[in-house]
């Protein structure tokens, strides 16, 4: 048996750093983008580097899938002979499969398992697994981790602007239809989370207002605030800018960068850029 009897998953949109991950044995499940037949697992096998590189070039959009249920169930069947528990936070599952996945592995394995809906991605999921590891390093059991960590999605913050209205439509990754008619306006869009769902926020004339309208989400939030990313996809200058003049105006909030991994940044596509955050 393990000497940690907790099993921690999560997938490659959490974005944790590699020393994190080996440090703490944390089992990341890829999700793939796809360039025409050739799949690539995010992060593993293509670096957002590299993906958004490819992006550039190609003439088609890339598709994106779930991890397969016979890789999910390996890796279950692989912790339940190691583990005594398995606490797996996922990506929202009202965008992605793997959610449910780990749900369907866990009832087919039998262990003892907690899957718990982000309702996001990127940046705030990575905190919830680090918050929840913390937890049983301070010595909490698999069941008080549990009760505690339930909170947690609700206090997940991402706004995006994205760089690529068509390729939130053609994803389909945006409810509704006021996408196409920002594209005919030639507005800004401002997309966040709510319920696990990415939906249209505010429409403005823009990318300035964009940005300002972000911030104004985060001037209403930032006493339970400590850290906060500035997400981007492939737009490194914009990103470092913008923290430069996000540490002076909030001086008590730790400022950091993320690029958007390929699955996510498949659909907000190239340029896109915006703040996240998990609250206290």
């Amino acid at each position: 048996m393990n000497k940690s009897n907790i099993a921690w998953v999560t997938d490659t949109t959490a974005t944790l750093s590699p020393e994190f991950i080996k440090q703490h044995n944390i089992f990341v499940v890829p999700l793939f983008v796809i360039f025409g037949e050739t799949a690539y697992k995010e992060n593993v096998e293509i670096s957002s580097a590299a993906f958004y590189q490819k992006l550039a070039s190609s003439k088609e959009l890339p598709k994106t899938s779930q991890p397969s249920p016979g890789e999910m169930l390996d890796l279950f069947k692989e912790i339940k002979e190691k583990y005594d528990h398995v606490i797996a936070i996922h990506v929202t599952g009202a965008l992605t499969g793997a959610y449910n996945g780990a749900i369907s592995a866990a009832e087919e394995t039998g262990v003892d398992a907690f899957v718990l809906d982000s309702l996001i991605g990127s940046f705030p999921l990575g905190k919830m697994v680090e918050r929840a590891v913390v937890l049983e390093q301070q010595g909490k059991t698999f069941e008080e981790i549990v009760a505690e960590i339930k909170s947690l999605p609700a206090k997940g913050r991402l706004f995006l602007t994205p760089g690529s209205l068509e390729q939130l439509h053609k994803g389909g990754r945006v409810t509704g239809t006021q996408s196409v008619l920002a594209t005919l306006l030639n507005m800004k869009v401002i997309l966040k989370f709510h319920e696990g769902r990415a939906i249209l926020s505010d429409k403005v004339r823009s990318h300035k207002r964009a940005i300002a309208k972000m911030v104004d989400y985060l001037e209403v939030e930032k006493n339970q605030v400590k850290e906060v990313t500035i997400i981007h996809a492939d737009n490194l200058k914009e990103a470092t800018q913008l923290k430069t003049t996000l540490q002076a105006q909030f001086s008590h909030i730790s400022f950091s960068i993320t690029e958007l991994s390929p699955v996510p940044g498949t659909h907000a596509g190239r340029g896109t850029v915006g703040l996240a955050w998990l609250g206290e």
